[in-house]
């Protein structure tokens, strides 16, 4: 195992700090450290993985850019995913609203024991990933933030800028709106006959 440096165990808040004061070859440590979740988020909220691609350069351009804007007191993980939002927003202005995703864009093979669950698998994905793109944008968001990349609400309230109970009321609405897509899904395949053979 290869020796840290002193740099290895510093908060996202000091390095931050330290990119803000001048020393912006840090930012390439913040950019280790969150570039694949924020692909990961980027790709679900816009169902594109080639616009996620470029939303990730862009947001560390921004961050470069608009590090004088970092507060002392503020969370850099939800400061982060603020400016994230804003990339994001700002490139479907400058572009048209892209097609749903297609039924293998971000999510890696299932693994299973055997490659009939694989493709159970990867099929239920296929269909959660479907019903996700339905949802409208604020609450794909959110269900994003807090199911696939595991934010706390009181993390994603700082996101959104919003109050935690605000938060919960909303993740439970999205929740249960995608659970009917779902249902709606499984009702209209079985009336028009193609759904998946029982195994």
């Amino acid at each position: 195992m290869s020796r840290g440096t002193p740099h290895d165990s510093a908060s996202d808040e000091t390095v931050m700090l330290a990119v803000r004061q001048g020393e912006v070859g840090r930012l390439g440590e913040l950019f280790e450290r969150h570039h694949l979740a924020l692909f990961d988020f980027l790709s679900r909220t816009t169902g594109d993985r080639a616009a996620a691609e470029d939303l990730v350069q862009d947001v560390f351009v921004r961050i470069l850019k608009y590090r004088g804007t970092y507060r002392d007191d503020g969370c850099f993980e939800a400061w982060l995913y603020r400016i994230a939002r804003n990339a994001r927003t700002d490139y479907f202005k400058r572009r048209r609203p892209i097609e749903p995703l297609g039924l293998h864009d971000v999510d890696p093979p299932a693994m299973g024991p055997g490659p009939q669950q694989q493709l159970e698998a990867r099929r239920e994905a296929d269909r959660v990933r479907q019903a996700l793109q339905q949802l409208p944008d604020d609450k794909r968001e959110l269900l994003v933030l807090a199911k696939y990349r595991g934010l706390k609400y009181e993390r994603i309230a700082a996101i959104l800028d919003v109050e935690v109970g605000a938060v919960k009321v909303r993740v439970h609405r999205a929740v249960k709106d995608l659970r009917a897509i779902l249902e709606d899904q499984t009702w209209n395949a079985k009336k028009s006959g193609t759904n998946l053979r029982p195994v």
